[in-house]
């Protein structure tokens, strides 16, 4: 699996895209609510890996992106998001140089983990963080959205959803540790939604989780 393969399904339909974030707004209000409930002091400058449109970036405050495919990119510039095409793997940035890295719905499409960890924890200030915000692969979502995959889905096909533990697990070998976390959508996919307050910590059965992370040896 190539980063091209897996961004190329993002550039085509980038604006069909960005319309589901307004096709489905209680979904969209759930998952951010999650992010906004973040107590840590996320410091600044902050950069999103995997920016998409910007739609994330734009609520949360986050003023850079990165991304591999270009119309997505043009999508984010429009909400005044300063952004660079790219890779998580190789991140055009210099070391030492953010305060904040954010992969919210990119963790389960990274051709290389690891190594995109490794690039994070480059870029990242000391007393920097790492935010991961990810759909769990036991959950009911996850399942559902795997099950897309393997039937052909453009944009799932190649996507590789984790589990907690094997994400904290990866995490562990790149040296960060999960300060904080809150999880959410605990609905069955394909009924109805109502409004949901995340809680706090990771669940397996959440249909996403989010992970505030810092580099082992930082002063907390």
């Amino acid at each position: 699996m190539s980063w091209q393969s897996v961004s190329g399904p993002f550039d085509e339909l980038a604006e069909e895209y960005d319309c589901w974030f307004e096709n489905n707004p209680l979904l969209y209000s759930i998952e951010l609510q999650a992010l906004l409930a973040i107590q840590e002091n996320l410091p600044i400058p902050r950069l999103e890996i995997g920016v998409g449109p910007g739609r994330f970036a734009q609520d949360i405050d986050v003023g850079y992106g990165i991304d591999p495919a270009i119309t997505p990119l043009q999508l984010a510039t429009r909400r005044s998001i300063i952004v660079v095409n790219g890779i998580g793997e190789s991140i055009p940035l210099l070391s030492a140089s953010m305060g904040s890295v954010f992969m919210l719905f990119t963790w389960c499409f990274l051709t290389d983990a690891l190594d995109v960890l490794q690039e994070c924890s480059r870029i990242l200030k000391r007393d920097g963080r790492l935010v991961i915000g990810m759909i769990p692969r036991l959950s009911e979502w996850g399942r559902m959205l795997s099950d897309k995959g393997e039937k052909g889905h453009p944009c799932y096909r190649h996507a590789k959803f984790r589990s907690i533990a094997e994400t904290r697990e990866m995490l562990s070998h790149r040296e960060f540790r999960v300060i904080e976390s809150w999880s959410t959508l605990f609905q069955t996919p394909g009924n109805s939604l109502v409004e949901e307050t995340p809680r706090s910590g990771t669940h397996e059965d959440a249909g996403f989780c989010v992970l505030i992370t810092s580099k082992e040896g930082d002063i907390q």
